[in-house]
């Protein structure tokens, strides 16, 4: 079965890094679009971050666009999320998702199919 493991998460101080990590097994991770979400607490589920197939098209949430970069490395089945200048309302649980596509950037919790159990992000001010 199609399995995704986030890693990576933890506390930092406000202006630091986080590289987030999500290992995919039991699907042709190469062939789906990938995404990052956040669940900040009292709040709903949000889009952070997707990218296509082969990486070749991004998109990011205004909210972290120019600090959070989203990469992936097929040959290894591994997606990442690299996020500089953290901020405190950046502070959520992270999870991973596989859309059920591959070709278009994906930025509605619906079109993704499968979810990691999320790591938690914590940065103090």
């Amino acid at each position: 079965q199609v399995q995704l493991v986030e890693s990576g998460g933890g506390l930092v101080q406000a202006g630091g890094s986080l590289r987030l990590s999500c290992a995919a097994s039991g699907h042709t991770f190469s062939a789906y679009a990938m995404g990052w979400f956040r669940q900040a607490p009292g709040k709903e589920r949000e889009f952070v971050a997707g990218t296509t197939w082969n990486g070749g098209t991004t998109a990011y949430a205004d909210s972290v666009k120019g600090r959070f970069t989203i990469s992936r490395d097929n040959a290894k089945n591994t997606l990442f999320l690299q996020m500089n200048s953290l901020k405190p309302e950046d502070t959520a649980v992270y999870y991973c998702a596989t859309a059920r596509r591959g070709g278009r950037v994906q930025t509605a919790s619906e079109e993704y199919a499968y979810w990691g159990q999320g790591t938690q992000v914590t940065v103090s001010s």
